[in-house]
């Protein structure tokens, strides 16, 4: 992901090809502003509406506009590279007793979402106010807006106080990070896996949820690092007889590679999967001896999710975050008599 800021015409005014990229990033987010009630009507955001905001926020010296575009590793080639989010920071709140800069904005374009751009992009942000010698950094979260509260949370933002807003008198939640230095870790092991995406006859996707030191809870397909001269197919047709039982389920067509980092009994990893699609009747795994090496894993349960339960924004995170995506591509080739979609390559570090 790169970082730019929003930089006007000569006249102040927002670019006419950056206007229209803002305006369907906002529009997008259709739910979050029926929420918050910054516009008139949520279904029918218009450029001059988003031109006005800007405006406002760009009146005061100490609010930054920062684009986030895609980076070199995330797009389809060279620039210009799609904007995929935006964040507005306040340096300086204009309650003298408040010592912190602030995030007044973090929107991420909705046909983006659930691949990570979120957590990278508040990353991001929260290292530019270290760097610049910040301590802390703070945000207010609509009440009425769990998910964003949640999503905050989850990278560490921790409530300080209730209270309404400034602007509309809305009820928040206000959150607080302290900013360390950043710590002197060991680089992450490198390490190659393997998984298959066994569907039902319906469609739906045998997955397991684990618990990562790192990502917390999510949940993944069947599989697990290579062992030594091992093929992807080799591992991942091993891994899935070692933990479901199931003898009778070949790896079928290559779906996706996906890089992305966790940390298990304390060790830092950035894995390399390959993944398989494989067809196969709904079952449960085989219990008996196998219920001990699953535990091993840091496998907690099982279970089959149907398009629709990958489609649910309230769901657990699923890993690959593109997995839903590919999945209902996949189908709709199928359903077509098309040849399935070529391999994805999907990077990042875990779900949003």
């Amino acid at each position: 992901m790169l970082l730019e800021t929003l930089r006007t015409a000569a006249d102040g005014t927002v670019p006419g090809p950056l206007l229209a990229e803002l305006t369907a990033l906002y529009a997008s987010n259709r739910d979050f502003y029926a929420l918050s009630g910054d516009f008139p009507d949520a279904n029918d955001i218009r450029p001059e509406q988003v031109a006005a905001a800007l405006s406002v926020e760009l009146a005061n010296p100490d609010v930054e506009i920062l684009l986030a575009r895609e980076g070199a590793e995330d797009g389809d080639g060279p620039a210009p590279r799609r904007l995929v989010g935006v964040a507005i920071t306040l340096a300086r709140h204009p309650d003298p007793a408040d010592p912190d800069p602030w995030i007044g904005l973090l929107l991420v374009d909705a046909g983006a979402q659930r691949r990570g751009h979120g957590r990278e992009l508040a990353t991001l942000v929260a290292e530019r106010f270290r760097r610049a010698g910040r301590t802390a950094v703070r945000l207010a979260a609509l009440d009425n807006n769990p998910g964003a509260l949640a999503f905050w949370a989850s990278l560490g933002y921790e409530v300080v106080e209730h209270r309404r807003d400034r602007q509309l008198g809305r009820p928040c939640t206000v959150l607080r990070k302290a900013l360390s230095e950043p710590s002197s870790e060991p680089p992450r092991r490198s390490r190659r896996a393997a998984r298959i995406a066994v569907l039902d006859p319906e469609g739906a996707v045998f997955l397991f949820r684990y618990l990562d030191d790192e990502t917390g809870p999510h949940w993944a397909l069947p599989g697990g690092g290579l062992e030594e001269g091992e093929s992807p197919r080799e591992g991942a047709l091993r891994e899935l007889r070692e933990e479901t039982g199931w003898t009778d389920v070949e790896p079928g067509a290559f779906l996706c590679s996906w890089e992305h980092d966790f940390t298990r009994a304390g060790v830092r990893v950035r894995q390399y999967d390959d993944i398989y699609v494989a067809r196969g009747p709904r079952r449960e795994p085989v219990g008996g001896l196998l219920t001990t090496s699953r535990a091993e894993e840091g496998i907690l349960t099982w279970r089959w999710w149907t398009p629709s339960d990958l489609a649910d924004p309230a769901a657990e995170p699923v890993w690959p975050p593109e997995l839903p995506r590919l999945l209902a591509e996949l189908e709709a080739a199928v359903d077509a008599g098309d040849t399935p979609p070529a391999p994805a390559d999907v990077s990042g570090t875990g779900p949003a």
